[in-house]
């Protein structure tokens, strides 16, 4: 039974014992109900024949409630612990065969590497991408087995991450923009960076780094606008 099939029947099998204990206190309920009324004596008023009654009816849902959940509580934690098995298995593949050689061994723990470094780079892209809709898919991610991945963005474009120590010892993820030309790769901080970068190559400009510490700041707002403009003009 796959992990969707086995999910959907533990989950019906949970809600049928869920109705079985709703319908257990609610027959309960009625038979006090209906044993209250008709043990009442008779000279007593309609109102205090029907309170009393009531809570006769409260008595027998909580007693034939109790009665029912002695069969019910072990299905019920049969099912808590399907559901617990299965959703701690739920997206994981299974593990290769136990490695004969050597070789097979450092094969396997190199394609875990490559995974576990394209996993990496998806969890520390929050960084960059807080909307989490673009750079979080570990799907486009390729890992390496030196722990660096990279990300493909548009032909001769990649994003490419690695970590590297802070001043108080700690790692922390860098992204770097990667191209074809030859250009040197350049530090991003930001979804706006990435954005900045392809709207240059689209429209046939240099891209300039998207930095607020240039050496000339009004010709960095010049370029912008000039690729703003060129890109809308693209778009019509």
């Amino acid at each position: 039974m796959t992990s969707t099939l086995r999910q959907t029947a533990i989950t019906v099998a949970s809600s049928m014992i869920e109705g079985a204990s709703m319908a257990a206190a609610l027959i309960g309920g009625a038979v006090g109900a209906y044993l209250g009324y008709q043990l009442a004596p008779a000279d007593w008023s309609d109102g205090a024949r029907i309170a009393f009654a009531g809570a006769v009816a409260v008595l027998g849902a909580v007693a034939i409630d109790g009665l029912a959940e002695l069969v019910l509580a072990p299905m019920r934690q049969l099912m808590w612990k399907n559901r617990s098995t299965t959703s701690a298995s739920t997206g994981r593949t299974s593990a290769p065969a136990l490695a004969g050689t050597l070789e097979q061994a450092l094969a396997q723990v190199g394609t875990a590497a490559e995974d576990d470094a394209a996993n990496r780079a998806a969890s520390a892209a929050w960084e960059i991408d807080r909307g989490e809709a673009f750079l979080r898919d570990v799907d486009r991610w390729r890992g390496y087995e030196n722990g660096e991945a990279g990300f493909y963005l548009a032909p001769g474009v990649w994003l490419h991450y690695r970590t590297e120590k802070n001043k108080h010892g700690n790692t922390k993820p860098c992204f770097t923009l990667l191209t074809g030309d030859g250009n040197e790769p350049m530090s991003i901080n930001g979804m706006q960076q990435i954005r900045h970068q392809l709207a240059a190559r689209a429209a046939g400009l240099p891209a300039a780094p998207l930095t607020a510490d240039t050496e000339d700041e009004d010709e960095n707002k010049d370029v912008l606008s000039e690729i703003n403009a060129l890109a809308k003009a693209l778009k019509a």
